[in-house]
């Protein structure tokens, strides 16, 4: 009999996460690496952490993500937005309150573009009167 595991992929800005999770110990592993080893900073591992905390689910799911894309500070939000749907898919009774905290919906917020004419997305360049 194959082991019972949960699939889901997560976004946020440019970071893509997919994230598997396995009942176990609760080991997180992202990309081969330990989650301390590769998100130093507290709050980042405390946005991972916040799905298990309010589904009461902390420490029964062994999690291995892989993400690539963005910076640290998108790639945390993308495992979060991956562990939320991949808890929806082990129990549906967790959407009410997924979606109340935010985590089940992907975040649109990204980057505006630069425009032609201007320094930046919306800062122009500096004007000389004389």
């Amino acid at each position: 009999m194959a082991e019972e595991r949960f699939y889901a992929t997560g976004k946020r800005k440019t970071a893509v996460a997919r994230v598997w999770l396995r009942p176990g110990d609760g080991r997180i592993e992202v990309n081969k690496r330990h989650l301390g080893d590769y998100f130093p900073r507290e709050t980042l591992r405390m946005t991972i952490m916040q799905p298990f905390e309010l589904t009461d689910t902390l420490g029964q799911f062994n999690v291995y993500v892989n993400v690539k894309g963005g910076g640290s500070s998108g790639q945390a939000g993308a495992v979060r937005h991956g562990i939320s749907k991949a808890l929806l898919s082990y129990n549906e009774d967790f959407r009410d309150i997924l979606k109340t905290a935010g985590f089940i919906t992907r975040d649109p917020r990204a980057k505006e573009r630069k425009k032609y004419g201007q320094r930046g997305a919306r800062a122009r360049f500096q004007y000389s009167k004389r």
